[in-house]
């Protein structure tokens, strides 16, 4: 059994989560408002709202075995006013899933081609060191590039720099001054610098911009209006529920700290997208039917490389955009995603039978383990880990 598989079933059972939908912990705090059910009802697993690991959770369940809706918790600490349930919230490395996409639309178009080293479409930015790193490499974790250096180590220090402005050339700079961690294709070490680099090579072929072509390829096609991504605006428009991350406050105490606005130019095309649970399903959808990328190249994203994990040695885990875990007797194929005060997830079977997107108002948003109230939802919608 995996590593992270073990970890997943141990907090599983912590939490008192049984394996498959039918979830009924009891938590005594104000139901959630459900907007529509036939499927799995997760009305058990989200009550109790707002409580120590969370403020907020958005969710919903579709698919052809049924689909639910469902919102708890508060717009903010001050009001305590209800959770709106079509707030937009920070996707986080979402992000990573529209930026594969993109690569791989443009690879269908013959301007980008999957084996060719990045270097050849950035040779004033990738240097000769890395000159061996592909495409492909970028978008499944196993180039061996470093991560780029970030003012602060502590979310205290993070917080004090939210709106210091990154360049991706700057952050790709920082990055490939450093020797590689691995040969390229041997190792997997996921890292949000593959994708930034693979923002820019989108730039450079399309001489458009990042976000201009993902808007082209995917947010117009599909409608995905509340979808968009906020540059160097630190603020959330339009409607959302407020963010809070547990930290060290001005007078020394530990407590919330509403960190709603909050620069993200050090994730862009890793994990800077903003959005909603009813974009990021409708997405799902037609991205597992076949209709954002088409063909071969979307195997791509079901295809893990067979190389091990750079630290723990297990076998790789992401593939170009997603990653995968057996849950329930199935595969199912997602990505979760991290900003302070917000996680966000993405998920369903290979088949579209059963899918997932919540948002998670955490107050931690970034820790080492996953929320729990976001373990719940994943579990509780597809089943107990398996192999």
């Amino acid at each position: 059994m995996r590593k992270s598989t073990r970890a997943l079933l141990a907090a599983a059972l912590v939490l008192g989560v049984a394996a498959g939908p039918a979830l009924t912990p009891a938590f005594a705090a104000t139901s959630p408002a459900v907007t529509r059910t036939s499927g799995p009802d997760l009305s058990a697993v989200i009550a109790g709202l707002p409580r120590a690991d969370a403020t907020a959770a958005l969710v919903r369940v579709g698919g052809t075995e049924g689909s639910w809706r469902g919102s708890t918790g508060v717009h903010d600490l001050e009001t305590n006013a209800p959770a709106d349930p079509a707030a937009r919230f920070r996707a986080g490395s979402v992000t990573k899933v529209f930026t594969a996409a993109t690569v791989l639309q443009l690879a269908a178009e013959g301007r980008i081609d999957l084996d060719r080293p990045a270097r050849a479409y950035l040779p004033d930015l990738i240097p000769g060191r890395y000159a061996r790193v592909t495409v492909r490499q970028l978008l499944n974790h196993t180039h061996g590039i470093p991560a780029a250096d970030m003012p602060g180590e502590t979310v205290e220090e993070w917080y004090a720099n939210r709106f210091v402005v990154h360049s991706p050339e700057e952050m790709v700079r920082s990055a490939t001054a450093k020797p590689r961690e691995f040969r390229p294709g041997t190792r997997q070490h996921y890292l949000n610098i593959g994708y930034t680099i693979a923002g820019l090579i989108v730039e450079r072929v399309t001489g458009d911009s990042y976000e201009h072509q993902v808007e082209r390829g995917i947010l117009r096609p599909l409608g995905l209006r509340d979808t968009y991504f906020p540059g160097a605006d630190p603020e959330i428009r339009g409607p959302y529920n407020h963010g809070y991350q547990t930290m060290r406050l001005d007078d020394g105490s530990t407590g919330l700290r509403d960190v709603s606005v909050w620069g993200t130019t050090d994730g862009w095309a890793a994990g800077d997208l903003v959005s909603t649970t009813a974009d990021l399903e409708r997405f799902t959808r037609v991205l597992f039917a076949g209709g954002v990328v088409r063909g071969p190249l979307l195997e791509e994203m079901f295809t893990l490389p067979k190389v091990p994990d750079f630290k723990t040695g297990d076998p790789a885990a992401y593939s170009a955009g997603l990653s995968m875990k057996k849950l329930g007797g199935r595969e199912v194929w997602g990505k979760t995603g991290g900003r302070w005060g917000y996680n966000a997830a993405i998920a369903s079977t290979r088949d579209g039978a059963r899918t997932l997107v919540y948002s998670v108002n955490s107050t931690d948003a970034k820790g080492q383990d996953m929320n729990p109230t976001a373990l719940r939802l994943m579990l509780a919608t597809f089943g107990a880990p398996s192999e």
